[in-house]
């Protein structure tokens, strides 16, 4: 990536709804140039998605919760039959895979404390390997960056 690709990531970042037209003038460039380099970009993986970004509130799940998971079993089908059962709630948002004491960080929203509950418990239910998990309720949001 060259100065000027950084430039683009940069503006898109902030708000990828931009006109081609608009980018391209921010960034000093034609517009067919601009078009070709944000095409080259996503071809490369450089721009994995394009996404809105919700207000968490506004959409009915305003309870935000970072829960860490510590596993018993450590073998890669164990793990992955966790991580999928995460992928597959639509409360859950983001999941890592970390080294330290917790082995898994999970980003979860839903509507209320009962209808994180439920989730939460449809998740782990007949999953057998998990050793202790806890819950982390977001108070308040200091920094929401998605950009890199």
């Amino acid at each position: 990536m060259d100065r000027i690709d950084q430039k683009i990531m940069d503006i898109l970042q902030k708000d990828a709804s931009i006109s081609n037209v608009r980018l391209a003038g921010k960034v000093g460039l034609a517009p067919s140039s601009c078009l070709r380099r944000v095409a080259a970009l996503k071809k490369k993986g450089v721009i994995r998605r394009i996404v809105a970004l919700p207000d968490a509130e506004k959409v009915g799940r305003g309870l935000k919760v970072i829960v860490t998971v510590k596993l018993k079993e450590h073998d890669d089908a164990s793990l992955q039959s966790v991580i999928q059962r995460f992928n597959d709630s639509g409360a859950v948002s983001q999941v890592y895979t970390v080294s330290g004491e917790t082995d898994l960080i999970v980003v979860m929203s839903a509507p209320t404390m009962s209808a994180f509950q439920g989730a939460i418990k449809e998740i782990l239910s007949e999953v057998g390997i998990v050793e202790q998990y806890f819950s982390h309720f977001i108070l308040e949001e200091h920094k929401f960056e998605p950009s890199l």
